[in-house]
């Protein structure tokens, strides 16, 4: 129960910030987005509603779908996401109607694009669906095995091609710039916190090192048994894991102990274990 209702959150959360960006972001610019958003936009011309209604009759109708489609369970998991997030755009459309922060199209693209980016990654990193549009993919996948980043592109595609009836160029370029911001925003903030380096160390005085590793840092080493290639002779190679503020630490203590010594840097996506995950 407690692992839900922090899941419940988190949705809740996400969506929150999500409608923060299309009610200070996206209202006021006259930008285009995909997604439900994009769909609710079209009806909201079309009917002359509200986005939040429209948003949620297209939110109710997909999760009905996905009840016949997908199951009880599927609907039971998606109620949270699929309701929450058209409550929370009327909650701000009655209580921050009016405010602009800025009506420069770029500016409100990039920023909706982070906002967008970041409401995703809270929604996903909990292990949850943002609902919404993100039902018909899971369909197609389940029934058809279409590859579902194929399928949200065509649909957001669609989306957006649609939206030119009620949009001029300008504003569907945009529209485009948002998309590509939030998917790179999205990866990002999915990995934030996450990313480590990786350090091998080929060195003659790998005692040392390893060490020095154990006494600054605190961090664990695993030694690797390795050859050299021209001299033949057997050494440790030495592994592990820092963040990025202990690298530069490090290095400088590596260098002092071996000048000579042979080190390689990589950056990691993600890291568990003693030290990181607990």
């Amino acid at each position: 129960m407690k692992s839900q209702l922090k899941t419940i959150f988190m949705v809740v959360l996400g969506n929150f910030i999500y409608a923060l960006g299309v009610q200070i972001f996206l209202v006021p610019s006259n930008i285009v987005t995909a997604g439900a958003t994009g769909l609710g936009l079209i009806i909201q011309h079309l009917l002359h509603i509200n986005l939040s209604m429209a948003v949620l009759g297209i939110n109710i109708a997909l999760m009905l779908l996905g009840l016949v489609c997908l199951g009880k369970d599927f609907f039971i998991g998606s109620l949270a996401g699929s309701l929450s997030f058209p409550l929370e755009l009327a909650f701000v459309e009655k209580y921050l109607k009016g405010i602009v922060l800025t009506k420069d199209p770029l500016l409100c693209t990039i920023f909706l694009g982070l906002t967008v980016g970041i409401s995703l990654a809270v929604i996903i990193r909990s292990g949850a669906s943002s609902g919404g549009m993100d039902i018909p993919p899971i369909i197609l996948y389940r029934k058809f095995k279409i590859p579902m980043s194929a399928s949200m592109y065509a649909f957001d595609g669609g989306i957006v091609i649609a939206l030119c009836k009620f949009y001029p160029v300008e504003s569907i370029l945009y529209g485009i710039i948002l998309v590509m911001i939030y998917t790179m925003a999205l990866d990002k903030f999915l990995l934030f916190g996450a990313t480590k380096v990786e350090l091998k160390i080929v060195s003659q005085k790998s005692d040392a090192i390893k060490e020095a590793i154990y006494d600054s840092i605190d961090r664990g080493v695993t030694l690797i048994s390795a050859k050299g290639g021209f001299a033949e002779n057997e050494f440790d190679m030495i592994f592990t894991v820092v963040s990025s503020r202990e690298l530069v630490k490090l290095e400088k203590q590596i260098k002092e102990i071996d000048p000579m010594c042979f080190l390689t840097v990589s950056q990691v996506t993600e890291v568990k274990g003693r030290g990181f995950s607990f």
